[in-house]
């Protein structure tokens, strides 16, 4: 469910008309929905509560969207945060989020920013490789600090979903093999500065079947019992996160979180265990729209070219994962076209939408590019020497701008043009 509807022929978010945005703000712009967004934290952390020992944690996967208004929000309905690097906890914790509700993962983490993830405190640290465990045990003990730590299992399961946010396959980076798990947990006991406490899970994005994730949390709960029986103090399961959402209209909806909750409250039953969930596209993804401007539109073969000005450096998924997103005008209009919706960056793949039947767009119109709330504006670059977008949140009959669109000075204020140069030699052996 999103709170984007037409009102009298006029695409509203909330009670807050699009182009009412548009001429305040301008285009191309990103519009949230609150009442989206915490009615989709509330719905996912009601279904999953009871799950496990009934304490378990919701961490926000805070990489789909890291606007820290939406992650206030977000901590608002008390969900934790799944981070990946110190940014993100920097942004989780400048939004509210308590550190024991953090859980760190990610396949390269830095000395520094182990050691900042240390002092704050956060709840555990997901390890991607037997290495991983050494560092942070060396950074640890220098600090006289211990850490609370899991370790990511690849369970070789396929997610079915595109191959490019597939995480959990044998040549994926991510995780350790099932064989090498209980030699990474005997290590890691005996190492100083860290606390072994769990294990975890993830294997892609984007899942619109519960199958994949059955089997994958099925392997978990074997190794699991094999790691206790080893004496591998096994407290918490990390399930990771990956829901599925509606991009086309009309298409059969994915599970719904509840269906997620019977599933797992199924599979977990008797693991004894806190578990962690890592939800992020289904929270914020059908909050979001880019709205964007209509520049021009271009005669083409077979199609015309709808020219807006958002681009791919605004919204990368369909150039990067030849996502569909659903095109709709703001002030619907009864006549429809096959078009190509298309942005002004300089590359073949700059395409939103690709030969679609869409309402017909003349310059000057509005279009709204849907289910943009994830992997939206947080993947936005300025390529092309293009700034980013603008950010709004829309509560009700108000809204407010949460980033304000990069000028072509901000695009250019940490550049160096004229570098001062010392004038010493220094051999390449030096």
């Amino acid at each position: 469910m999103n709170h984007f509807h037409y009102l009298a022929g006029e695409m509203h978010c909330e009670s807050v008309a699009l182009s009412r945005i548009a001429a305040d703000v301008g285009t191309p712009t990103y519009v949230y929905s609150s009442a989206t967004i915490e009615r989709h934290a509330t719905v996912f952390r009601d279904a999953v509560k009871d799950c496990g020992c009934g304490n378990s944690l919701v961490a926000y996967a805070v990489k789909a969207n890291t606007t820290g208004a939406l992650l206030k929000l977000i901590a608002d309905c008390g969900l934790g945060a799944d981070i990946v690097s110190g940014g993100e906890l920097i942004r989780a914790r400048r939004a509210g989020i308590p550190a024991d509700k953090i859980v760190y993962s990610g396949v390269g983490k830095n000395l520094d920013e182990m050691e900042l993830a240390l002092r704050e405190g956060i709840y555990q640290f997901n390890f991607e490789s037997e290495e991983e465990a050494e560092m942070l045990s060396r950074v640890a003990t220098r600090l006289g600090m211990e850490a609370r730590v899991a370790f990511r299992v690849n369970p070789d399961v396929e997610a079915g979903t595109h191959a490019k946010i597939s995480t959990g396959g044998a040549t994926d980076k991510f995780g350790i093999p099932a064989h090498r798990i209980i030699p990474a947990y005997r290590r890691a006991m005996e190492l100083p500065g860290l606390k072994v406490q769990g294990i975890a899970v993830h294997i892609g994005s984007q899942l619109t079947d519960l199958e994949p994730l059955r089997l994958a949390y099925q392997e978990l709960g074997r190794m699991i019992a094999e790691l206790r029986a080893e004496e591998v103090p096994i407290q918490v399961a990390d399930l990771g996160g990956g829901l599925g959402v509606p991009y086309v209209a009309g298409d059969p909806s994915p599970p719904s979180p509840e269906d997620y909750g019977r599933m797992v409250a199924e599979v977990t039953a008797g693991w004894d265990v806190r578990l962690v969930f890592e939800p992020g596209r289904v929270i914020v993804g059908n909050a979001g729209v880019l709205l964007t401007r209509v520049m021009l539109v271009k005669e083409g073969q077979p199609d015309p070219f709808v020219v807006v000005d958002a681009g791919m450096n605004d919204l990368m998924r369909p150039a990067m994962y030849d996502a569909w997103h659903d095109v709709f005008a703001v002030r619907q209009q009864s006549r429809r076209r096959r078009s190509s919706i298309v942005g002004p960056v300089c590359e073949s793949s700059d395409v939103l939408a690709k030969s679609r039947d869409v309402e017909e767009a003349h310059e000057g119109d509005l279009l709204a590019i849907m289910t943009a709330g994830a992997y939206g504006a947080v993947m936005a670059s300025n390529y092309n020497s293009r700034g980013r977008p603008a950010e709004v949140l829309v509560r009700g009959g108000e809204y407010a701008v949460i980033r304000e669109r990069e000028t072509l000075d901000d695009v250019v204020r940490n550049e160096v043009a004229e570098p001062v140069w010392t004038g010493e030699q220094r051999s390449a052996a030096a």
